[in-house]
């Protein structure tokens, strides 16, 4: 009984560690989310240099991520985590340096690659210490580090903007990226401390993990969803600034504002995703997502487009903690946590450079408005895609690590 507590304690200590690296890192980046599409625009930037900017992150983190997820299965989730967030401190500092288009887009594909070193590893490390049965609530807590820092930091980047200037909110991104870097590099227990280093398997082969039914619709779902976000992040700022000529403020209220109501309810909706069936949710939160992407296209100004935003924040709320606990399920079943984390959010970059690329084009050669009309179409495939693999596709058989 007492190893249990002392085991329980550590893996609390382990979880804030990892809640508060990943809070601080993301609230950094948020700083510059509203402000890089515009800044982008006002240098010249065209719709296709807007999208690489924030498409080339994608880019560069999909190609890494199954590499680095693989390689934490083997040697353990610290030293990628810790040296993914220095980048992270590196890049940001880099950002006072670089003024022109090209070294913006530049930066954001390096800044993919030590991203590529964070989340999924992260995550892994957290589905390493949930425990049976809790998967949703677990993960559900742990992406309130994610929700709050993307809540906080697009505002708190609109208001230092509007206040002071640019080089301002890049150094704040740096002092963000730098504590949390602190926290993952002295508050993580070393290596041969973690579950994984107990472990004497190799991980399974790709081929059995990319047959694998629900981890292959939680994916497609996933894509769909980072398709929505992609649009919305890269596009909504251009949209509300040139269309209703709004403030960096009010564009950060909106960027803040989806994500904020998705952190509110990610932990209530992953205590109910343990206690129903997580694919019920997963498809509600989905229609929610598309109705709202459909409303932003229709919105008639600031108060249109924010009760768009509430909405979709609701269906992300619904549905990520649930399509997360059905990962971390995945993970447990296939032991290989880190590899299937990485495949996820391969998934979830794939689906921001789609969509970023997706609404640059629309916005070069249409109008912007129609990019938001097909994200909902997309929304829409994602959900019966899901709904297929998960009711009516054969079941997986086990994987075996070797």
């Amino acid at each position: 009984m007492g190893a249990y507590f002392i085991m329980e304690r550590v893996e609390k200590k382990i979880f804030a560690a990892l809640f508060f690296s990943l809070f601080a890192s993301v609230t950094g980046v948020g700083i510059v989310v509203p402000l890089l599409p515009v800044y982008a625009h006002h240098l010249g930037a065209t719709g296709f240099y807007i999208a690489l900017i924030f498409g080339g992150f994608s880019l560069t983190r999909t190609f890494f991520l199954p590499w680095f997820g693989r390689l934490s299965d083997r040697k353990g989730r610290k030293p990628f985590i810790a040296c993914g967030l220095f980048a992270y401190f590196v890049i940001s500092v880099g950002f006072m340096f670089f003024q022109d288009i090209h070294g913006l887009v530049l930066l954001r594909m390096i800044q993919g690659v030590a991203s590529a070193m964070i989340m999924p590893v992260a995550q892994a490390y957290i589905g390493d210490i949930t425990p049976k049965g809790k998967e949703g609530l677990s993960m559900g807590i742990f992406n309130v580090s994610v929700f709050m820092g993307l809540s906080i930091g697009p505002l708190l980047g609109g208001i230092i903007n509007d206040s002071f200037c640019l080089e301002a909110a890049f150094g704040a991104m740096a002092v963000m990226s730098f504590a949390a870097f602190c926290f993952s590099f002295f508050l993580l227990p070393p290596v041969r401390e973690e579950e994984i280093s107990h472990r004497f398997y190799p991980p399974p082969r790709w081929r059995l993990l990319l047959s694998h039914r629900q981890i292959i619709s939680v994916s497609a779902f996933r894509f769909v969803y980072t398709t929505c976000i992609g649009i919305i992040w890269g596009f909504l700022p251009v949209y509300g600034d040139m269309k209703f000529s709004l403030s960096s403020s009010a564009i950060g209220v909106l960027v803040v504002l989806a994500v904020s109501v998705s952190g509110l309810l990610n932990i209530p909706m992953g205590a109910v995703a343990d206690r129903m069936d997580k694919r019920i949710l997963v498809i509600t939160g989905g229609v929610l997502t598309a109705v709202a992407i459909l409303l932003l296209g229709n919105a008639a100004g600031f108060w249109g487009m924010f009760v768009a935003n509430v909405i979709f924040g609701i269906g992300g709320g619904i549905s990520m903690p649930a399509l997360m606990a059905l990962a971390v399920v995945s993970g447990n079943e296939t032991r290989a946590m880190g590899s299937v984390m990485s495949l996820i959010t391969v998934a979830h970059s794939l689906g921001m450079l789609f969509g970023s690329i997706l609404a640059g084009m629309v916005m070069d050669f249409f109008e912007l408005q129609y990019a938001f009309f097909i994200g909902a179409a997309v929304m829409a495939a994602g959900i019966v895609i899901f709904a297929g693999g998960m009711y009516f596709g054969k079941p997986s058989r086990p994987t075996e690590p070797l």
